[in-house]
């Protein structure tokens, strides 16, 4: 029979797998608890894998694409057009087929960025120099979006509002480590912590969206505190993620090319919100764009039932 091997040091917290129901059923089957090196290692059959992420929750954290959607001034936007309508071409069987074409860019709408999406004194993560590795035709040649590995990882929602008791934050609210800390949810170190503002409420407004860049988020602080725990990625529902306007992006620099932690843009928390789900598994996955800066995402949170 095939088995899956969890690493205790992917999914447990506590000594118990959190991720969508896996450690009620680990935890009472000594059996399939195998030592890995200093690790504890879970083996669970392809079955079983099956029917407890069968049983989980699967609430969509991406916000839909639609011609006019939200996009930063310094992003190209989404771009939409039918160009095959049915009837067009029948076949000798009477079946047409419709069909359309995009253009986008990469940091437009839902999506994740690349640790080569910023630079800070010309130095990408890890000191190298920018220049002598990009070009237009072929892009970036480190750290681009095509090396990030699918994401099966534990999520976590700290919901800023809601802590506050309010609504959606301010456009001038600028997020500090006590205010993270107020979720009380904890943060440990491979996580993808989601920032909750609100703001995606707003989605269908772009104007009020974007507000001429102006958006509650982290600053600089808050950036260390995430750092601090060794988070592999933060993301929240605002467009440019960290308060603005920030004319250094401090926070943007402090991320991805001090700390190598990945930015996740136009969350939809909303849903996740309403369930009072604070921890996850967070599935997602960019596309393979090769020497890319960022891409499209599709991401879920798979929540436990509460019965479960």
């Amino acid at each position: 029979m095939n088995r899956l091997r969890v690493r205790s040091d992917q999914v447990v917290a506590k000594g118990r797998v959190r991720a969508c129901g896996l450690g009620h059923y680990l935890s009472d089957q000594p059996n399939l608890q195998k030592p890995h090196g200093d690790k504890l290692t879970f083996v669970l059959s392809l079955p079983d894998l099956i029917a407890h992420l069968g049983a989980c929750r699967a609430v969509d954290l991406a916000q839909p694409y639609y011609t006019g959607i939200p996009h930063h001034p310094a992003h190209a936007p989404f771009l939409y057009g039918l160009n095959k309508k049915h009837g067009d071409y029948v076949n000798p069987g009477g079946a047409s087929s419709a069909s359309e074409a995009i253009a986008m860019g990469t940091h437009v709408g839902t999506h994740i960025d690349a640790l080569c999406h910023f630079t800070c004194d010309g130095k990408l993560f890890g000191g190298e120099d920018a220049a002598p590795v990009q070009n237009y035709p072929e892009g970036l040649k480190r750290h681009t979006v095509d090396t990030i590995a699918p994401m099966f990882r534990r999520g976590v929602l700290l919901d800023v509002p809601k802590a506050r008791s309010v609504e959606t934050l301010p456009e001038d609210f600028m997020i500090q480590p006590e205010h993270l800390e107020a979720c009380g949810v904890p943060v440990q170190p491979g996580d993808v912590v989601l920032i909750r503002t609100g703001q995606a409420r707003y989605w269908d407004d772009p104007a009020r969206f974007i507000s001429q860049v102006r958006s509650p988020g982290p600053g600089l602080d808050a950036a260390k505190w995430l750092s601090d725990r060794q988070v592999f990625a933060a993301g929240s529902d605002t467009a440019p993620f960290e308060f603005a306007p920030s004319p250094e992006q401090a926070v943007h620099v402090h991320l991805l090319v001090r700390s190598g932690i990945h930015i996740i843009e136009c969350l939809n928390l909303e849903e996740l919100s309403s369930l009072g789900a604070t921890e996850f598994l967070f599935v997602a996955a960019p596309l393979k764009i090769r020497g890319g800066t960022g891409s499209p995402l599709r991401p879920y949170a798979l929540v436990v039932p509460a019965n479960a």
